[in-house]
């Protein structure tokens, strides 16, 4: 493995009840079962009896198509990598330098299909199709149909959306005439008739039912660049629908992301999923999945966390991150090649740098405590200007190291985030 260029600190959960360690941290690196960042951008999410999976684009080359990711979890939060659905082709709509992007996956209970539709296109968008796709198994390899324009119509950013009675729609954004909702034929497998148009500028819809009422969320066009993302309601798919309005802070910029899709994740539990994008390196975008919520007048609002905990089943759809403790890295006792390097974001401007790589740097950190056991999600803030990921791994009291990715923060500092088993009383980190 590569070093970690910098490690600013350690943010530990310590004091915290049962089932309140596990916490999604917004915008961070999420290292997945396979020790790379979770590559699953535009993605969706299929639940399966009591796994959720997690369907996205692979950034790891750049915009052109790689392959469409899939990774199951039964808690959002430690993510294991299922592998590929659909994987680059010699030519066609899958072949060399082609564009696919947003793909959804929803299961046809008549035909026993799981059915996966994306945006399909040429590396200057001017196709704007839509594709389909066909699997017996959730994450298992897809039949690859054909790409066409739904009705006639251009198709870029789009979404997918199952309803309570099995009819399901596509949602697409024809940049001619407005965000479209369409409804699919009887097998999922084509366009059957036009629902409702909305003739407003706005990509990447996403569709989701609480309590018997639609909410229709999407972005402005404003390409990689956030922008302030809105939603529209209505308690009928073909007319009623609410003027476009914003559910995040004014001028947040929906905390520097893009709508990717809208989860119930159980019991009318929300959450929003949304793209932090880095266009001049892809595959370093971070993802943004906070809790929504909606009040009785129809209202959704969404606000900013450093992490949150989802629990779905409890008596609350999610709760605050537990309480926190900072821990300096470069306090830790240092062997192998690791060593002080300057960081201007970090505390004393200093962090413990080339921890990892072939020089077996190693940062141990003792004295750290925690309050009870079990799997806990800890923040290690870091910095790396590097193009690609750097990897380090991290093991706590002498168990089995874990690898950890760290995307490239640019001229910033960011946070990766690692899930470990901890036990009541003292540990030690390396």
């Amino acid at each position: 493995m590569r070093h970690l260029t910098t490690l600013c600190s350690l943010l530990g959960t310590l004091a915290t009840p049962a089932l309140a360690s596990l916490q999604i941290v917004p915008g961070g690196t999420w290292t997945a079962s396979n020790g790379e960042h979770l590559n699953a951008h535009g993605a969706g999410v299929i639940k399966v009896n009591n796994t959720f999976y997690l369907i996205g684009e692979d950034k790891a080359g750049g915009s052109a198509f790689a392959n469409v990711n899939c990774y199951s979890s039964t808690d959002l939060v430690q993510w294991k990598y299922e592998g590929a659905l659909l994987s680059r082709t010699a030519s066609g709509d899958l072949g060399p330098n082609r564009i696919i992007e947003r793909p959804k996956v929803i299961y046809n209970d008549k035909t026993g299909k799981y059915v996966l539709w994306m945006h399909v296109d040429s590396s200057n968008y001017g196709d704007a199709k839509v594709g389909v796709a066909t699997g017996d198994s959730v994450c298992g390899k897809y039949n690859y149909i054909r790409s066409f324009r739904p009705l006639g119509f251009e198709s870029r950013d789009m979404g997918l959306f199952k309803d309570d009675d099995g009819t399901a729609y596509l949602l697409t954004e024809d940049r001619a005439n407005g965000v479209r909702i369409n409804k699919l034929t009887a097998d999922y497998l084509d366009v059957a008739a036009a629902t409702y148009l909305w003739k407003d500028r706005i990509e990447s819809p996403a569709l989701v039912k609480v309590k018997g009422r639609y909410y229709m969320f999407g972005s402005h066009l404003t390409g990689w660049d956030p922008n302030d993302n809105v939603y529209s309601s209505s308690a009928s798919l073909t007319s009623g629908w609410s003027a476009w309005t914003t559910f995040a802070d004014a001028k947040s910029n929906t905390y520097a992301s893009q709508t990717t899709y809208i989860l119930d994740y159980g019991d009318g539990n929300i959450m929003y999923m949304g793209d932090r994008w880095v266009s001049k390196n892809l595959q370093a975008s971070t993802y943004i999945w906070l809790p929504l919520s909606f009040s009785s007048d129809n209202k959704a609002t969404m606000k900013n966390r450093a992490s949150w905990v989802p629990s779905a089943g409890l008596a609350t759809p999610w709760t605050a991150a537990p309480e926190q403790t900072s821990y300096d890295g470069v306090k830790g006792a240092y062997s192998g090649a690791a060593k002080d390097v300057s960081c201007a974001k970090c505390a004393g401007g200093k962090a413990a740098g080339y921890i990892g790589g072939s020089d077996d740097g190693k940062l141990t950190i003792s004295g750290i405590r925690s309050d009870r056991d079990g799997v806990s999600t800890v923040q290690i803030r870091y910095a790396s200007g590097d193009t690609n990921p750097r990897y380090a791994a991290v093991a706590v009291n002498g168990g089995a190291p874990v690898k950890v990715a760290f995307h490239s923060t640019g001229g910033d500092t960011g946070t990766s985030e690692v899930n470990v088993a901890l036990r009541k009383g003292g540990i030690m980190w390396w």
